[in-house]
This record gives C-alpha cells, sequence and structure tokens, in this order.
C-alpha cells in the first residue's frame, strides 16, 4: 500500500511539473510568433533547436525567453545565438508573414541585443 502510495505521489508530482512546463512553453512560443511572425509549428521548431544547440532543456530555454521579455532583460549568453540563429532559420524557411528575404530585422533576440518588454 505505501509503495503504491509513493508511486501515486510521484506521478502528480511529474503531471504537476509537466503542466507547469507546458504553459511556460506556450508563452514563449506565442514569444517567438509575435517576434518572428511565424505559424505555432515554426515556433515550436525554433524552440527545440534553440534547446538543442543551446544544450538546455526546452523548458528552460522557454523560462528563459519568457522571464527577458517580462523582466526586458536579455537571454543568457549561452542562448542568444542559439536562438538567433533558430529565428533566422525559421525566416529563411519561409512560411508565415515575415521581412523580405534579404532584409534586415532587428527581433530582440539578435547576439546582445536584449528582447524588448
Amino acid at each position: 500500500m505505501q509503495n503504491e502510495l509513493a508511486r501515486l505521489t510521484t506521478e502528480v508530482t511529474q503531471l504537476r511539473q509537466a503542466l507547469d512546463s507546458r504553459a511556460v512553453i506556450d508563452q514563449a512560443q506565442g514569444v517567438i510568433m509575435a517576434l518572428t511572425p511565424c505559424p505555432a509549428e515554426r515556433a515550436w521548431q525554433v524552440l527545440v533547436e534553440t534547446s538543442q544547440h543551446g544544450n538546455t532543456k526546452l523548458r528552460d530555454v522557454a523560462t528563459a525567453l519568457v522571464a527577458a521579455v517580462a523582466h526586458g532583460h536579455g537571454l543568457p549568453p549561452g542562448l542568444r545565438v542559439p536562438l538567433d540563429r533558430a529565428v533566422r532559420r525559421a525566416r529563411a524557411g519561409g512560411g508565415g508573414a515575415g521581412p523580405a528575404p534579404g532584409s534586415r530585422v532587428t527581433t530582440g533576440v539578435s547576439p546582445g541585443s536584449p528582447i524588448p518588454s
């Protein structure tokens, strides 16, 4: 009985963490969609790519991005370059309304630039 209770307690804790992570990931996806602009699928790809190339868990990437926007400060240095590259690739790949190819647009996620609030 105690083993079952411990298993269920662990499961509930993990499910709560997953729900919390999902909320911040959805918020970060919305930030990317607004800044890039791009569709949801492309914003998801940007988050995944940033996570992989920044060697950071996706929920941590999302948390950093949402915090940067909410508090008006920049991303941690280890995420600036991977996010900028992922956004540039997303723009180059088409989809969504975006700048003309070759045009320069400041997203607020380029290296050294804080994300605007």
